[in-house]
């Protein structure tokens, strides 16, 4: 904040606001009310659709969309999202999209830390895998400050595995403002497949994320320890640099 030394100018402005400063104090807004309920769309392409560390889109590029409605007194979520895939097609399905429907609840423990308790529905429309590939998981997060540790388990079959239900997967992330809005992405997952110890693996993330206010743009570097996920000759688990570029209005 600079100060002036011009003393006539002060002079003249004190005046000035003493001839209003009851009107002003009157005309103050009152802050701004959180509304009870709030709608929210989010669109996004990616360089490369990747979950829990492996491709979903054979090494290629994704478009990605969804809803989010929130009642903000009682934290109650609910929400939808869609994006293309590839992996179907490759174990033998017809499907190439992916539709997430999902709802929770999110609230405080203390005022430090959080919670966030809720199921997601896992859509592959036409995926013609046997078991099929729809899944359905539970999940809880606690966090507090940057860090965040969340645990899912699938009710159903995970992913068209044969005899997974109750398959888990652990998260811990750190997503750390570091300077001028840039987002530090630390991320590390266990994916447990029940039955299916070949099939589980662990997963990295190392990333960076920048609101730009027109849109937001991350970039990271992913990778899982698994050579069991392939699609068309490709190892989907390699690590890869992936970009995405996302808005939400």
């Amino acid at each position: 904040m600079k100060m002036t030394k011009n003393f006539t100018l002060i002079a003249a402005l004190t005046l000035a606001f003493a001839s209003f400063g009851a009107q002003a104090q009157d005309a103050a807004p009152a802050p701004e009310a959180v509304p009870d309920n709030q709608i929210s769309f989010n669109a996004a392409v990616v360089s490369d659709y990747r979950y829990r560390g492996i491709s979903q889109t054979r090494l290629k590029p994704a478009v990605q969309g969804g809803a989010d409605y929130v009642n903000n007194p009682t934290g109650f979520y609910a929400g939808t999202w869609l994006t293309n895939i590839k992996w179907v097609k490759d174990g033998g399905g017809d499907g190439s999209v992916e539709w997430d429907i999902y709802a929770g609840k999110r609230g405080e423990i203390t005022k430090d830390v959080t919670y966030d308790v809720g199921g997601l529905y896992y859509f592959y429309p036409s995926n013609e895998l046997n078991p099929s590939a729809n899944t359905f998981e539970v999940y809880a997060q606690i966090a507090s400050g940057p860090l965040s540790l969340k645990y899912s388990q699938s009710t159903t079959n995970l992913f068209g595995f044969a005899d997974s239900k109750n398959s888990s997967y652990i998260d811990a992330q750190i997503n750390k403002d570091m300077y001028d809005g840039y987002i530090l992405n630390v991320h590390v997952g266990r994916q447990n497949v029940k039955n299916n110890s070949g099939a589980s693996y662990t997963d990295y993330k190392l990333g960076v994320t920048k609101d730009f206010g027109v849109v937001t743009v991350a970039l990271a570097a992913i990778s899982a320890n698994t050579n069991a996920y392939v699609g068309k000759g490709k190892n989907l688990a390699k690590t890869g640099a992936v970009l995405t570029i996302s808005k939400t209005f």
